[in-house]
Parts: C-alpha cells; structure tokens; sequence
C-alpha cells in the first residue's frame, strides 16, 4: 500500500495530472479536476427517469419517454452527468486519446454519488461494455473496463472483464431506428461461460446479479443488447451505471 501510494506521489510530481474537463494541469494539485471546471458540469438530480435515470422536466412524470414506450429488461440505472459540450470533450480524450488516468476523476465521483444504492443492491460483480477487439488494439484499452476496475477498486466488487465479448463490428447506429439498433447489437455481443466458470470457482459463489458499466447511456440500445445476453445466459439480475446520459423528455 505504501509503496503505491509513494509511486503515485513520485509520478504526479514527474507528470502533473491534467484536468478532465480543460486538459490544463490541475490546480490545486492533489485535486483529480479543477474545482471551476467540475462546477461547470451538470449533475443529474430529482427528477430524473426512475428507470435509466434521465433528466426529465416534471416531478410527476416517474419516467422518461423512452422508458414509458419500452420495455428495459435491466433494473435500474444510474448516471452522473448530463452529456453536454463539457462532458463530450472530456470523454472523448478518456476514449481516443490516451487519457486513461482521467478514469480516477470519474470513478471517485460515481462512486461518492452512488455507493450507497450500488451497496443497497449488491452486485457480485460488475462487467464493462466490451469494444471490438480492433478497436481495443487502436485505443490500447477498453475505456469501459479502465472505468469498472476504479468502480471495483473503491467498492470492493470484483470485475469480470471479458464476461461479454463484442465479436463482431456493426453498423453505424446512427443510421437505424430503435429496432434496427437493437438487431444490430444482438449479433455483436457474445456470453463467455468460460469467464463465468473461472470466476465462480475462484470465489465459489454464484454470479447473480451484474452491474454493467460504461462511459455513455444514449439510446439504450447496447446496454439492452447486454441486459438480454446475460439474462439469456443465468444471470438474475442487470443494473447500470454510466458516466453520463443524453436528456430525456
């Protein structure tokens, strides 16, 4: 433990750690952003979609248009931050440009917001959003797996990083509709029983519960994908959490 945090100390001293939010060197140091730029963001409060957790304008409304008209096959959801300029930014250096230390920032407030909920329903283990493997071979890493070990870290819940693979490319998304997305999706994802043997003869305990993680909620559409594949394959249940979420209605 000392030795870890000695070399954290050596290399923030070596390499002074940037913003996530303006990039600059963040001051005061010690600091994992800058107190002005972290008040730019906008947090996700009441109320919000009581299923994927999306902004919406009215307190009487208890979901957001997309969970009134669908069926989720997931739980529950939690997301921080609302997906503006200032957030998409951020996320793109943490996804295509090497930041990779910017995971620290996101995960130590995820985890100040949401540990008591995340605690309350008691995952076994939490599964990031797998990416392709060409494109884990272009980043060097997968953003949403960075992300769930700093979740796991913090919360002590174990991470099953290859638990979905993503075998194949798809689509654009942006050129489909709900349905279309979705059909995508099913033909990229795969279950690995494997990973899911290895674990639970390591810890010799059932996984029943998953929370999956990942950098961006939108449409929905891959995390429903995922939902589907890990029920198909045993798994109880699915939760959520993300860094950001589009606004709902």
């Amino acid at each position: 433990m000392r030795e870890n945090i000695l070399l954290k100390t050596i290399t923030n001293i070596l390499y002074p750690r940037r913003c996530p939010i303006c990039g600059k060197i963040v001051v005061p140091r010690g600091e994992l952003a800058c107190p002005p730029c972290k008040s730019k963001l906008i947090p996700i409060e009441e109320p919000r979609c009581k299923k994927c957790s999306k902004p919406i304008d009215s307190e009487e409304i208890e979901y957001c248009l997309d969970c009134f008209t669908k069926h989720h096959q997931y739980e529950k959801g939690f997301a921080l931050w609302v997906y503006d300029a200032n957030m998409k930014k951020s996320i793109a250096e943490f996804k295509f440009h090497g930041r990779q230390e910017y995971s620290d920032f996101y995960a130590e407030e995820l985890v100040k917001k949401f540990r008591a909920e995340i605690q309350k329903i008691a995952p076994d283990v939490l599964v990031p959003i797998p990416i392709h493997k060409s494109k884990q071979i272009q980043r060097g890493y997968n953003q949403a797996e960075v992300l769930a070990k700093g979740i796991g870290e913090k919360l002590n819940i174990p991470v099953i990083s290859h638990l979905l693979k993503r075998d194949r490319k798809t689509l654009p998304q942006k050129q489909l509709n709900d349905k279309e997305r979705l059909k995508n999706l099913l033909k990229a994802f795969t279950f690995s029983k494997k990973e899911l043997l290895q674990y639970e003869v390591k810890y010799n305990r059932k996984v029943r519960k998953v929370l999956l993680v990942d950098d961006i909620y939108t449409t929905g559409s891959t995390m429903e994908a995922c939902t589907g594949i890990l029920l198909q394959n045993g798994i109880e249940e699915v939760y959520f959490i993300s860094i950001c979420i589009g606004k709902g209605y």
